[in-house]
């Protein structure tokens, strides 16, 4: 493991980084919630001058950024080090005006890890969409979120060619 996953093993001290890291303070995001088996994250931005737009809605970039890692950082903490796991790309759907504190949950359940080794297991690359909502303080639609996560067999685990 890299010297980083070592430091963020235990999710209440990523959770504290998390919530400390530059990018996400500045934009008000908190990270509320990593569970401690990392299959659920709960994130929130609250509305401040530092990231409503110029119609008076929150940032864009900020309803993506309170998404962006979670889903890969989820799948690397539950799948083992046997695979690569990236973002390879993502789409954010503007739903409705995002005003007050918003919220978005993501989750992962063994079957989506099992469709990952399954899909991986003879070397191939896979990918799949995870999706999550971002929801306002009535619980209304303001965003969805699409991640695109690429997981492959590092070369030393792929089962050797025929």
């Amino acid at each position: 493991m890299t010297l980083w996953k070592d430091v963020f093993k235990d999710p209440k001290i990523l959770r504290l980084g998390m919530n400390l890291w530059p990018p996400f303070l500045g934009a008000g995001i908190v990270v509320e919630t990593i569970e401690a088996d990392y299959r659920a994250v709960s994130v929130a931005l609250k509305s401040t001058v530092f990231n409503r737009n110029y119609v008076g809605t929150h940032f864009g970039g900020s309803l993506f950024a309170m998404t962006d890692p979670f889903f890969m950082l989820m799948i690397i903490r539950n799948i083992g080090d046997r695979y690569f796991i990236w973002d390879r790309s993502a789409n954010i759907e503007f739903v409705a005006p995002g005003k007050g504190r918003v919220r978005a949950e993501m989750r992962i359940t063994e079957a989506d890890l099992e469709e990952i080794r399954d899909a991986t297991s003879q070397g191939d690359k896979y990918e799949r969409d995870f999706i999550t909502e971002v929801l306002d303080e009535k619980g209304q639609l303001v965003a969805r979120v699409s991640k695109r996560i690429y997981a492959r067999l590092k070369p030393e685990f792929r089962p050797a060619a025929r």
